[in-house]
């Protein structure tokens, strides 16, 4: 006699099954949303002080530049570490926060080069960015290994762009512009596939809602360094 399966086992498990897709596809959607908003912020901020030469002077024209260079990057490694013991509101302000002051150092993009460019560039980057993302969504191969290559090629980039500071070549530029297009693009799927991973890490909507504000911070920057080097390949100066 052939063994039945038990449905009701079945039915549980398929139920628990789609309420884990639902719960997946939901954490991911607030990931996106959270990006695309910082995005829309650094935006808008980068073109109302591109707009206005009183703002250009005050940031650009006085000390105050280090800080709107260098407060970014604090940002990020204060919300890396202090992100588990701050509330889930702490870390959404401060996440507004440095995409506002992101837009305050991205407005010198829309200072030297064309609109017309840097639309083509946004949407080429936006265009890249989804099909990458999308793969590490969906593959099942693990990149944990490709991650660590990535990362160290993120070090080495930051090292030839120290240098070139000094050395000014124009064919380096280029050469470092390539390279950090294609890391940023495999950190966008490294990426993705690391957030998919986090949401079943997630304990309770707190917690999910600190690691969606992560996440979409890690995919905002693969998106803006991956937009900033193709528009040194691709965009078109004002001169």
């Amino acid at each position: 006699m052939a063994i039945q399966p038990d449905r009701r086992y079945l039915s549980r498990s398929q139920a628990d099954a789609a309420t884990v897709d639902v719960g997946l596809r939901s954490y991911m959607l607030r990931v996106y949303n959270y990006m695309c908003v910082a995005l829309a912020v650094s935006g808008a901020v980068a073109f109302f002080v591109s707009t206005s030469p009183t703002m250009q002077q005050a940031i650009f024209g006085t000390p105050l530049r280090w800080v709107v260079f260098l407060a970014p990057l604090g940002l990020v490694f204060f919300l890396s570490a202090r992100i588990n013991k701050m509330s889930a509101a702490a870390a959404q302000t401060t996440f507004w926060i440095f995409a506002a002051l992101m837009g305050m150092s991205l407005a010198s993009i829309f200072i030297v080069y064309t609109p017309e460019s840097i639309t083509r560039v946004f949407f080429i980057t936006a265009g890249a960015f989804a099909g990458l993302s999308l793969v590490g969504y969906t593959t099942k191969k693990d990149l944990s290994g490709m991650g660590t290559f990535l990362i160290m090629g993120v070090i080495g980039l930051i090292i030839a762009m120290v240098v070139n500071i000094f050395i000014v070549s124009s064919m380096l530029q280029l050469g470092i512009s390539v390279i950090g297009v294609l890391i940023f693009a495999g950190l966008t799927a490294y990426d993705t596939q690391k957030i998919k991973q986090m949401y079943f890490e997630a304990d309770g909507e707190e917690v999910a809602t600190k690691k969606s504000i992560m996440g979409a911070l890690r995919l905002y920057l693969d998106f803006l360094n991956m937009f900033i080097f193709l528009m040194h390949i691709l965009g078109s100066t004002r001169n």
